[in-house]
């Protein structure tokens, strides 16, 4: 029985998607559940599963192809077996052409892997292979062309002005003598591009500004030092982090300060009644923020729980657009990388964003006297059309005063 290989149902903040991988060709047997393709969008990349046991009779978008929500992209056999004849729906590969000794079974390369492989004369199975499955990427085959060329290349003997470098045959790319110069152009995911054109979007519509102020991170400190190992037993394996302690104090500010927690909705101003912060995540795709929500009722466990999930799906891929979907106020700490101070970037339609860096020990002026103290520079990037320099102002105040005396975070002072 024949059935429609369609794309997910999108959420209404997502237009369209990409078809990123078919891991599957037609006439392939395929097991129930088994992975399809996957499709990218702006904000995840969904998986398209076999619906039952059977085979792919045809495939209706390929690799690239713009996908709308719920659009049909393939055909599915239940029940039916792999054959010859499915196969060969598709155009011959251009690696036939290529030597006897570098057949390689087409189907089960892209487009774009077939063609450079071809022109390049390069036997397939030979390239380490990267991509799910054990395919055979475009990455992986330029990478094994750069390293090939340098493998095989020997310091040049002096020439003449006029005589030129001869480019090595399976690397068209600028040779010069003693190396070579390797460029690789590949293009922009979707996740990437939408990213950068919310954060030029944000620049270009919200009238932003940044305040900074500094905290003091030895009280922070000296309480989970004393009491990280019971924190650990007591919630099983929950690590107790410093996110938890800002993610707390920003619900409190985020209470005393409601314009901090608004958003902006063409003319109008929204104010929330609930805090869901954005906890931006680095992952292999890009800067991915998924939502805590209702955050007034967490403990420090159910936040570093939660984050600690966040940050295991993300470096799987598997964060959904629900998760990411929403938030009313950001925290995004560069100091896990180093950072000492930035200008973090507002995550439209967002007002604020709060950025943490790195912790410093410096002397500080404490009663008259130097102290070497932890300090860690915090900032504050906010929409002026929204929020004034004022509320601003005592919004990173009040965060400052909560970290350098945390007794007040769990006493509600």
């Amino acid at each position: 029985m024949a059935t429609d290989i369609k794309a997910p149902v999108f959420p209404e903040s997502v237009a369209d998607g990409t078809i990123a991988t078919w891991h599957k060709k037609p006439g392939e047997a395929v097991s129930r559940d088994e992975l399809l393709v996957d499709i990218e969008t702006d904000k995840v990349v969904l998986e398209v599963v076999a619906p039952n046991d059977g085979v792919i009779e045809k495939i209706l978008k390929t690799d690239g192809e713009t996908v709308l929500s719920g659009e049909l992209i393939g055909v599915f056999i239940e029940g039916g077996q792999a054959t010859v004849a499915a196969t060969s729906e598709e155009a011959p590969s251009a690696v036939q052409s290529a030597s006897s000794a570098n057949v390689v079974p087409d189907t089960s390369l892209s487009p774009a892997v077939r063609k450079l492989v071809a022109e390049n004369n390069i036997d397939v199975n030979s390239v380490p292979a990267t991509g799910k499955g054990g395919r055979v990427t475009k990455e992986d085959v330029v990478n094994y062309m750069g390293a090939s060329a340098k493998s095989v290349s020997t310091p040049a003997p002096q020439k003449s002005a006029s005589a030129a470098a001869a480019p090595a045959p399976a690397m068209p790319k600028i040779e010069l003598p003693g190396g070579t110069r390797i460029e690789k152009r590949v293009p922009m995911t979707r996740l990437r591009a939408s990213i950068a054109r919310r954060l030029v979007e944000a620049q270009q519509t919200a009238a932003m500004l940044t305040t900074f102020n500094e905290v003091n991170m030895k009280p922070v400190m000296d309480l989970r030092n004393q009491y990280k190992d019971i924190f650990e037993k007591r919630h099983n394996g929950v690590r107790l982090g410093f996110m938890s302690f800002f993610v707390k104090a920003a619900v409190e500010a985020l209470k005393r300060f409601p314009a901090v927690n608004a958003s902006i909705d063409g003319n109008d101003i929204v104010y929330h009644g609930y805090q869901d912060i954005g906890v931006a995540v680095s992952s292999d795709r890009g800067l991915v923020v998924p939502i805590l929500r209702d955050t007034d009722g967490m403990s420090l466990a159910d936040v570093e729980k939660n984050i600690r999930d966040f940050g295991v799906k993300a470096k799987e891929g598997k964060l959904t657009i629900d998760e990411m979907t929403g938030g009313t106020f950001t925290i995004s700490n560069g100091g896990v990388f180093g950072s000492l101070m930035s200008t973090p970037i507002i995550n439209p339609p967002q007002t604020a964003i709060l950025g943490m860096h790195k912790i410093q020990e410096r002397p500080m002026a404490v009663n008259g006297q130097v102290v070497i103290l932890p300090m860690m520079y915090l900032a504050l990037s906010y929409d002026h059309r929204m929020i004034d320099g004022k509320e601003a102002v005592q919004f990173l105040v009040t965060i400052k005063d909560l970290l350098e005396d945390p007794a007040r975070i769990i006493l509600d002072v």
